[in-house]
């Protein structure tokens, strides 16, 4: 057995199914992120979504005006078994019967930062950088036999099975989390939590940290996602240690974006956002950030939050939430197994971005075993 070196276009057929739904919301559309994963996109989708097309189950949807933005090729396989739709910006296509190349084995090879740099390097140097269709279907791909190709597709399927079955564990500890919430609600009267939380506007000065975050949509500290000036963090809000920041606007970001810092050191982040701490001898901030990380207030902040253009949720408005102030005892009781969920969510995605490190070693694995049984 030898190594085969084929032109993807020998294999691909494009597919431009329009969904035909002329409103669609943004939790029916996906977009496509770094990770090569078909997510739910904060920005909004058009006025006029006919247009837009499906993916169906085993199919690919691929981004090529955007390979050059971040040097990452943005493409996804749709593994679920059900139809995802995309915009019209996508191509969408899927692999036609053939005994050369698996679609899952196409897929590993291209979750490695060297495809990436490869696709990268043929953009069209555009103010996109994109990269045309007549390019990606001319790509050349080394396969080793499809034997050997479906051996280690076997070892990637089988090491994606263990960290999902790890995270459907870590969803049954979110849902104990959220049942003694709900259990809290029913036996204890809600009040406002103004009196227990105190708002702060400490700025960084000239020669404050650089520990500069953002907020994140997942609802933790995270690099900015935009170009930030270090040395000009004069003007940014200190979050310290124990305290919490809050992004105002819910409109785009779908949710309550707000972050805990867990850590010994002060973070900044930008002086639009909310910071603030708890009481702790009547409210943990780690008790309180277990409501604001449930999907419940996610909806009521959306539904509370005001203005046209960007909707607001604020300070007035946060005073105003009403939760069971519940024991202090208690209150650590339930913030342990949340602090346990946190760990192993921690845990979960060290595993998902090992199993992302694996994919080139697993491709290159799978040329030399063939080169030696050549």
């Amino acid at each position: 057995m030898a190594l085969n070196k084929i032109k993807l276009g020998k294999y691909i057929e494009l597919y431009s199914k329009r969904c035909n739904i002329p409103k669609l919301t943004n939790d029916d559309v996906s977009g496509v992120n770094k990770d090569k994963e078909f997510f739910e996109p904060s920005n909004q989708v058009g006025s006029d979504t006919s247009k837009y097309k499906m993916v169906p189950p085993h199919y690919f949807a691929c981004n090529l005006m955007h390979v050059g933005r971040d040097v990452v090729l943005p493409i996804a396989y749709n593994h679920s078994g059900k139809d995802k739709v995309v915009s019209p910006a996508y191509f969408v296509f899927r692999f036609k019967e053939n005994d050369e190349l698996l679609s899952d084995y196409f897929f590993l090879y291209l979750k490695s930062n060297e495809r990436d740099r490869y696709f990268w390097f043929n953009t069209d140097s555009s103010v996109r950088d994109g990269m045309a269709w007549e390019e990606f279907i001319n790509v050349d791909i080394e396969l080793p036999p499809l034997d050997i190709q479906q051996k280690y597709v076997d070892i990637y399927n089988a090491m994606i099975s263990n960290q999902e079955c790890y995270e459907r564990g870590l969803e049954d500890l979110k849902l104990t989390c959220d049942a003694y919430i709900e259990d809290l609600r029913r036996k204890i009267p809600c009040e406002e939590i103004g009196p227990y939380i105190t708002r702060q506007d400490i700025r960084n000065g000239e020669n404050g940290t650089k520990n500069v975050m953002g907020v994140s949509t997942s609802k933790e500290f995270r690099e900015p996602t935009s170009k930030v000036n270090r040395n000009e963090l004069s003007n940014y809000k200190v979050v310290k240690p124990r305290q919490i920041s809050f992004v105002q606007t819910t409109h785009n970001e779908k949710v309550f974006c707000n972050a805990f810092n867990n850590t010994d050191e002060d973070i900044v982040v930008t002086s639009v956002n909310e910071v603030f701490y708890t009481d702790e001898s009547r409210l943990l901030p780690e008790y309180l950030v277990m409501f604001f990380n449930r999907t419940e207030f996610d909806r009521y902040a959306r539904f509370h939050s005001w203005g046209s253009a960007r909707e607001t949720f604020t300070w007035d408005d946060l005073i105003k939430v009403r939760i069971p102030i519940a024991d202090i005892n208690i209150q650590k009781d339930i913030v342990d197994i949340f602090t346990v969920y946190k760990e192993r969510k921690s845990i979960n995605n060290r595993l998902k971005a090992q199993i992302k490190d694996i994919c080139p070693i697993l491709i290159k694995g799978s040329i030399e075993e063939a080169r030696k049984e050549a």
